[in-house]
């Protein structure tokens, strides 16, 4: 039976985290805060957990998971290649709520979905998710809810969508915005090409913010 820990309670944080690590070890799925909204996380390099996850949601292979990452050095990693706008929206914006979209070092042994050879990977700011991040690895996080339903701002809201088909679910309080404002998803940004950058998704990074950054490497959204 799948059970929410506060982990505003020191006790319940202890056995959270403890049984959070122990369920991603062994392949099972996991509600987690972030800076943004809730995740629903997987071992990312455990192919039968990312497939986990996308069935929980409701989703396919065409539509992979991105992976959070703990630190700015799993980052070069994991990317085949770095540009400079890239490397620049990452100093700006990491950790936080900005999603980059890179190719994929090809060596890597992991299963993500049809990705056609790319990954998009987020250090988030939670301290609680980055505590996890540390000790288990980069995690395939989609947002904790089934495919059509809003985001999940709770981990209660997640378990009323996703029951039992989540072993352990971290509830640490809603991110701190606005009063009645609802959480945003991260801003995916498309770092392929060598030159410039493309906006996939507005959310928590504006566009105005991003143009701040690398100026005329943007490639603007259609209107």
């Amino acid at each position: 039976m799948s059970a929410i820990y506060d982990c505003t309670v020191p006790s319940e944080l202890l056995a959270g985290m403890r049984l959070a690590r122990a369920a991603i070890s062994r392949g099972e799925l996991v509600v987690i805060p972030t800076d943004t909204v809730y995740g629903l996380a997987a071992d990312a390099f455990d192919p039968r957990a990312v497939q986990r996850l996308l069935t929980a949601k409701g989703r396919t292979r065409q539509s992979p998971p991105p992976v959070l990452i703990a630190d700015v050095r799993t980052l070069e990693a994991l990317a085949e290649s770095l540009s400079e706008p890239a490397r620049a929206l990452v100093a700006a914006f990491w950790p936080g709520g900005l999603t980059i979209v890179v190719t994929a070092r090809s060596s890597l042994m992991w299963d993500l979905g049809e990705t056609r050879g790319t990954v998009a990977l987020r250090q988030p700011s939670d301290p609680l998710t980055l505590e996890l991040l540390a000790e288990t690895g980069p995690l395939a996080v989609s947002s904790a809810n089934l495919t059509g339903q809003p985001a999940a701002e709770s981990a209660e809201a997640a378990f009323g969508m996703l029951g039992d088909s989540v072993s352990v679910y971290l509830e640490s309080g809603h991110p701190e915005t606005a009063p009645d404002a609802p959480a945003l998803p991260s801003t995916i940004v498309d770092a392929t090409d060598p030159e410039h950058v493309s906006i996939i998704r507005i959310g928590a990074v504006s566009v105005d913010e991003i143009r701040r950054v690398v100026g005329d490497a943007l490639i603007e959204p259609a209107a």
